[in-house]
């Protein structure tokens, strides 16, 4: 069935790009669009499929849009070269980005007002699992919005948590999934940093917490990013205001209070404010070293 796929990637950044790649490898017929022209050239030298999106798009099975937020998600869907009103009856969307549920059930809506449907697929994993074809999906949608999708789910996904036949669920899961993501990297810093004010190296930290009760998927992936000084973004400082703050605006229409959050939001704004906006999200840390004046790997010249 895969070998008959065409599908198409909206987005080839991070985690774009190691979806596409990923649906590459599954032998599905794959076009992938972006922006920036040179992801689109690289993806098709890599073998990637070609053409315009006017073009392909009423040929194609499934879209998978993995951008950054619902104005563009909705830009993508229904803006001015809006993919949906291309598309065949029976085409799927698959919806990865982090928005808040009531968007998703909104897209949903529309999409079926012309036959297509949609996926609520929120994603978790970063860009290495992306592109090894491992990561986390939680979707929620109809069964046939899953049947459509399922060669892309199977080409992307390690695992694929399906979590009711309407969107919205999958976004709220994600919602708190990201509640505990921001938290515990937000966490991890202060930690980290906090050790560095009792004479406890950042190397000694990850060895020991890392096997520790203390230990999250997050510290584990994150802290050595801070050991190495290497903050090369697969997952910038800037995800984090915006998805905390969907969190936020979730939590305040539950009348829900969310103290934590709050505090890890404001050591990213924090960090948006030092100018770290585009580095990875480990460079949170660099907020707490600022405040404690102490110095962190890389730093020392």
């Amino acid at each position: 069935m895969s070998e008959t796929v065409t599908t198409a990637v909206i987005g080839l950044g991070s985690m774009g790009y190691g979806m596409a790649q990923s649906c590459l490898r599954a032998g599905l017929t794959c076009h992938g669009f972006d922006i920036n022209p040179d992801a689109e050239a690289r993806f098709v030298a890599e073998g990637g499929a070609s053409g315009a999106m006017a073009e392909v798009a009423p040929g194609l099975d499934a879209v998978t849009v993995v951008v950054l937020n619902a104005a563009q998600t909705e830009a993508v869907l229904f803006g001015d070269a809006g993919v949906v009103p291309l598309l065949k009856p029976g085409a799927v969307v698959l919806a990865c980005a982090t928005v808040p549920p009531e968007f998703s059930r909104a897209m949903a809506a529309r999409c079926a007002e012309r036959g297509v449907h949609y996926l609520d697929a929120p994603i978790s994993g970063g860009s290495i699992k992306a592109a090894n074809g491992q990561l986390s999906i939680m979707a929620s949608g109809t069964r046939e919005a899953f049947t459509a999708a399922r060669p892309v789910l199977d080409a992307c996904a390690e695992r694929v948590f399906e979590l009711g036949d309407e969107a919205g669920a999958g976004s709220a899961m994600k919602a708190v999934n990201q509640l505990l993501a921001g938290v515990h990297i937000a966490a991890m810093a202060e930690a980290l940093t906090f050790g560095m004010t009792q004479g406890v190296a950042p190397d000694k930290f990850v060895e020991v917490i890392s096997k520790c009760a203390g230990t999250s998927w997050m510290l584990e992936n994150r802290a050595p990013h801070i050991v190495n000084g290497d903050y090369t973004p697969h997952s910038s400082v800037n995800i984090w205001p915006k998805d905390l703050g969907i969190v936020l605006d979730i939590a305040k229409s539950a009348q829900f209070s969310a103290p934590i959050t709050a505090a890890a939001m404001q050591q990213y704004l924090a960090a948006q404010g030092m100018g770290l906006g585009a580095e990875d999200d480990a460079s949170v840390a660099k907020v707490y070293a600022r405040n404690a004046g102490i110095t962190l790997p890389g730093d020392e010249t």
